[in-house]
């Protein structure tokens, strides 16, 4: 299991950003089965730079709409609320922090994790909103650190040059925390799911020579989270699916199908 999985770090001690209100009250209005799509439109378009990062967002290439859509409610009716509040936390969360050239590749990972962890999440049983979430917020430690240390941390970052069991060693010999706990700290104050949290707190186990103890079951968002690193590597995804599929209760072929699936459809929004 993850060192990290233990680590105590006291939130007090770093600048963590809060959760914006508009967000908070969008997360109450998804839980609701009737949702009501104009109020969650009001509540995005409360915040105005908010509201024109989604629409930014919503009508680039990636969606493919036929027309451009010029309010949050029509961005919501073409994509559905789940698919527009994705947009809404990625673009808050990155907001939220002050934009460095050093995190622009962060930020291009955690959106294409995030997407095919939540495609694979609605593919293999798991809510694909929490999953999307996990995805999202993985790599939210660094840019908590890269705001805490500006002067010493994008040293870290070049020194490690992607490897992540090195930059949290690193971390926590530097700052006493390393970005898988800081991240987990953000997930929690922004009021994701502990699930999320978990997968953030936890999401370096299975790359690190301890991998995760044999008697303990995988949480499904860890080997969603691995399978999702895998393909944004271009690596082989089958020697991580057969490795930990089975510890997570998943079959292995349907977590093949599945993958293949979400390839394909990656593909196709490119």
């Amino acid at each position: 299991m993850s060192e990290d999985t233990h680590e105590e770090v006291d939130p007090l001690d770093f600048d963590l950003p809060a959760q914006p209100a508009s967000l908070a009250q969008l997360s109450v209005l998804m839980a609701d089965d009737e949702v009501d799509l104009k109020a969650a439109a009001t509540l995005v378009e409360s915040d105005m730079a908010l509201a024109a990062a989604t629409l930014k967002a919503v009508n680039s290439s990636y969606y493919g709409l036929k027309g451009r859509v010029q309010t949050v409610l029509q961005a919501l009716q073409y994509l559905g609320l789940r698919e527009v509040s994705a947009v809404v936390y990625e673009m808050a969360v990155r907001a939220a922090f002050p934009h460095d050239p050093l995190l622009d590749g962060l930020w291009t990972r955690a959106a294409r994790r995030s997407r095919i962890m939540g495609h694979l999440g609605q593919r293999l049983g798991t809510d694909g909103w929490l999953a999307h979430s996990a995805g999202l917020f993985e790599e939210s430690g660094k840019a908590v650190l890269m705001r805490h240390a500006p002067d010493h941390y994008p040293a870290m970052l070049r020194a490690t040059a992607g490897d992540d069991l090195r930059l949290a060693e690193l971390e926590r010999v530097g700052f006493g925390a390393t970005h898988s706990a800081l991240g987990a700290l953000l997930t929690q104050r922004w009021g994701l799911s502990p699930a999320a949290v978990d997968c953030v707190r936890q999401h370096l186990a299975l790359r690190s020579e301890a991998g995760w103890p044999a008697e303990q079951p995988l949480p499904p968002l860890l080997l969603l989270s691995a399978l999702a690193n895998t393909v944004l590597e271009d690596a082989e995804v089958e020697p991580v699916v057969k490795c930990w599929a089975a510890t997570a209760g998943l079959d292995p072929a349907h977590v093949l199908r599945a993958i293949g699936e979400v390839q394909r459809q990656l593909e196709r929004d490119t």
